[in-house]
């Protein structure tokens, strides 16, 4: 089914001074209590075995994909696909809806023009929110929220900053996004429509340095699940890549756990966190992870990880 597309065409915003939600503007905030994945996750260490329950071929090209929700049984998925050339000027933005068996349901064209790079997204219990940019740091992004429901998709502002992952925090209605590599954090308090309270918002450096951020969920209890890699290289050696999550604490903007994820697509050795990622609770409480490291020819992989084992 096609989906209309209704833009609200908007300047692009300048930045300014940091503006805090509406919930934190003048009064202290009780601490919000974690989720139960939020538990779970914390309770898992390196050391922790992830078992693999599932492998479902993608059975389309997928290009690169970013970002990753799981709605019910069905998968929706942000992808840039880079037309032919090096300078990564041209392309198309897609929103996949995939179902449970790997096949195509729908595809939603997200940009316009050279703002056609997708973000990691994710899903508050009624829209999905994206975000489109040009494919180089420093640029320009489009926000967009997507109702999957009645399959529309709105733009609700633009940036002057490659958005790479957006997500909203429903319990202060605040959006919060990263930047190109995820070395700046945004928070943009939001009105009862959407739009934002303030144009005048400022990044906040991010001090976590071993990956960068490729895809965001989040958590409940004011934090934010993050997942990526980052590349490693020792003169004379290959290059290692090292994929991990960290839970960020949204009023401090400080990691509040960390772990590296060791697992490796076995088609092509690239790290289970590269690309998009889903968390969810499964069966007994275990941790279950969705993964889709691999470009074009894509594999949903599934994982579950339960309680940390003793060393």
């Amino acid at each position: 089914m096609p989906a209309r597309r209704d833009f609200l065409k908007h300047s692009l915003l300048p930045l300014g001074a940091l503006c805090l939600s509406p919930n934190l503007e003048g009064l202290p905030q009780p601490k919000r209590p974690e989720s139960l994945l939020s538990k779970r996750l914390k309770s898992l260490t390196r050391h922790t075995p992830w078992n693999q329950v599932e492998a479902i071929k993608i059975l389309f090209n997928t290009f690169h994909c970013q970002g990753m929700v799981k709605i019910g049984t069905d998968y929706w998925v942000s992808s840039v696909e880079v037309h032919p050339g090096n300078d990564r000027s041209s392309g198309a933005g897609h929103l996949f809806k995939i179902d449970a068996g790997g096949n195509l349901l729908a595809d939603i064209a997200i940009g316009e023009g050279a703002i056609f790079h997708p973000s990691g997204i994710d899903f508050d219990g009624m829209h999905i929110w994206i975000a489109a940019a040009e494919y180089r740091p420093d640029s320009r992004a489009i926000i967009y929220r997507f109702d999957p429901r009645q399959m529309v998709l709105e733009e609700m502002f633009r940036w002057n900053d490659h958005i790479g992952g957006i997500a909203r925090n429903p319990d202060t209605n605040t959006l919060h996004g990263v930047s190109w590599g995820s070395r700046r954090f945004y928070q943009w308090a939001l009105n009862a429509t959407g739009k934002l309270r303030h144009t005048n918002v400022s990044p906040l450096p991010n001090h976590a340095y071993y990956i960068d951020y490729q895809d965001n969920q989040y958590l409940g209890g004011g934090e934010m699940l993050y997942t990526g890699l980052n590349a490693y290289k020792r003169p004379g050696k290959p290059l290692f890549s090292l994929g991990g999550i960290e839970i960020i604490n949204l009023d401090s903007y400080q990691p509040v756990h960390q772990l590296p994820v060791e697992l490796w697509s076995p088609a092509t050795d690239a790290v289970m966190t590269q690309n998009p990622s889903f968390f969810e609770l499964g069966e007994g409480d275990k941790v279950r992870g969705y993964f889709m490291p691999d470009d074009n020819e894509s594999t949903l992989f599934i994982y579950e990880a339960s309680a940390a084992t003793p060393v």
